[in-house]
């Protein structure tokens, strides 16, 4: 398979054009601009608000002006994740993508797939002059990825339709119908430092070529966490040697499980050869433990350049514990499905010598309110024993199923008819714009699905070409199908 024997055509051919134009999480005035262009050479009806999202409104074609309107929904921000030793700027660089057999992979960054494709879907749909659908509302929110702050500062009025398919889920042939909620949690060290006695060696830790993924859908994965590798390696070290801590930068994004940790330390140098046969056996140990999900992690111990001052005992054991204690991942399970209810990801912990702070950053997920805020407590509870201010993020709701959807009534017909089996019908652990939407468009129909999708929010992130086909083939059916007025 090659990019020119992508299908459809269309679909693929818009999905590239995104995957030009830069469009980081809160930066993304690039895409917006290019959508108001694209919208207005269409003579369409095309318009933002004051917060960024853009609407294109398409009229029904000739013999559908019966039908109720239809919101297509896709977010225009993508995650912007390397690898650590690639030179890439994504406010600047264009995404570079391959073909590896049936999947569409990028060099070296994330994809972008998420939600890009989805954009390309409603862009394709936009262009279009020869697919049956009634009144279309193309929405194209900004900043989902961190903070979903474009849903948040939509108005009640700037979408008119009442049924709704949002093109953001990863897994063709499953149709959502409920997400989870969640918030992030900040905790933050004020630290001074001290000098180093003489006599001590100076070396870094780092953890890479974790599987990682999104840090809701893929929680639940078993997939290690480089955050927690490394905290832990460092808990037992600190019981065992003077180990001081000089720097610290692990991990990435809220919404990533982390790939990568570093950090810089020290010990006395009399325990150089032991702290280096204790990080072997660690490794052997993590590699037999991850056997499964971890195939290709990667695990260093490098002299460095003699530090001179380091973290302040007292505080580094208390950052140490507090990072050993605090949970992490899969919290609980959901009473009446087998679906996860609760989790946390332990995303990044960040030195920051310019403020003399150390900055650790999760994020907290449940489909349950109440679940929720206790997830989020047990972790400011391990920071703030460990004397770490904390802050809880106010978040952002869940979105509960609709047992009389109508829309879904609809999807699952076409599916049926389409491919000759039923559709898995679920409710996501990630968050999805529906929560927000849920609020303050009362009544909204919605449901959520997409082409398949792995890796998400890493680079490796990759999109399974043939089920392009197949999404938008069931989008089509479900527009010519539209209920009618």
């Amino acid at each position: 398979m090659n990019k020119t024997s992508l299908q459809p055509q269309s679909v693929f051919k818009c999905f590239a054009q995104v995957n030009q134009i830069p469009r980081p999480s809160k930066h993304e005035e690039k895409m917006i601009e290019f959508l108001l262009d694209f919208g207005q050479k269409l003579n369409l009806d095309t318009r933002r608000d004051e917060t960024g999202n853009v609407i294109i409104r398409k009229p029904a074609t000739p013999g559908m002006e019966d039908r109720q309107t239809i919101v297509l929904q896709s977010h225009m921000d993508m995650v912007c994740e390397k690898n650590r030793d690639l030179e890439f700027d994504f406010n600047k660089d264009a995404i570079q993508t391959f073909i590896d057999g049936e999947w569409m992979k990028a060099k070296g960054t994330t994809l972008g797939a998420d939600d890009g494709i989805g954009v390309a879907m409603e862009m394709a749909l936009l262009e279009a002059n020869d697919i049956k659908h009634g009144p279309l509302e193309c929405v194209f929110t900004r900043d989902e990825e961190t903070g979903l702050t474009g849903a948040e500062g939509m108005k009640s009025d700037f979408m008119t339709g009442r049924l709704l398919v949002n093109l953001d889920s990863e897994d063709e042939g499953q149709i959502f119908v409920s997400c989870a909620g969640g918030c992030r949690t900040l905790a933050q060290f004020d630290y001074q430092e001290e000098a180093l006695p003489a006599g001590f060696f100076t070396f870094s830790l780092a953890i890479k070529g974790l599987t990682g993924g999104h840090s809701g859908d893929d929680i639940d994965k078993k997939r290690a966490n480089a955050n927690k590798l490394l905290s832990r390696f460092l808990y037992t070290s600190q019981q065992k040697y003077d180990l001081r801590l000089v720097d610290i930068q692990a991990g990435g994004l809220h919404n990533a499980i982390p790939r990568e940790a570093w950090c810089l330390c020290a010990v006395p140098t009399k325990d150089k050869e032991s702290i280096t046969v204790d990080w072997n056996l660690y490794q052997a140990d993590v590699e037999e433990e991850y056997s499964v999900t971890e195939k290709t992690m990667t695990f260093a111990l490098e002299s460095e350049t003699p530090a001179t001052s380091a973290i302040t005992k007292d505080c580094s054991k208390r950052l140490i514990m507090a990072l050993q204690a605090v949970d992490n991942g899969v919290y609980a399970y959901c009473q009446d499905l087998d679906l996860i209810e609760t989790s946390s990801n332990l995303a990044s912990i960040r030195k920051h010598p310019e403020t003399k702070t150390i900055d650790i950053l999760s994020s907290q997920r449940s489909s349950i309110l109440s679940a929720r805020h206790n997830m989020a407590n047990t972790i400011a509870a391990a920071f703030e024993l460990a004397g770490a201010k904390v802050d809880i993020g106010e978040g952002y709701p869940g979105w509960k199923m609709n047992p009389n959807s109508e829309i879904l009534h609809i999807a699952v017909e076409q599916y049926k008819k389409l491919f000759k089996k039923d559709p898995i019908v679920r409710g996501i652990h990630a968050g999805l714009e529906c929560g927000l939407f849920s609020e303050k468009f009362p009544g909204m129909d919605m449901i959520s699905m997409g082409p398949t999708l792995r890796g998400v929010h890493s680079p490796d992130e990759k999109l399974l070409i043939p089920t392009v086909q197949m999404v938008w083939d069931h989008l089509l059916a479900i527009l010519e199908n539209a209920p009618k007025k």
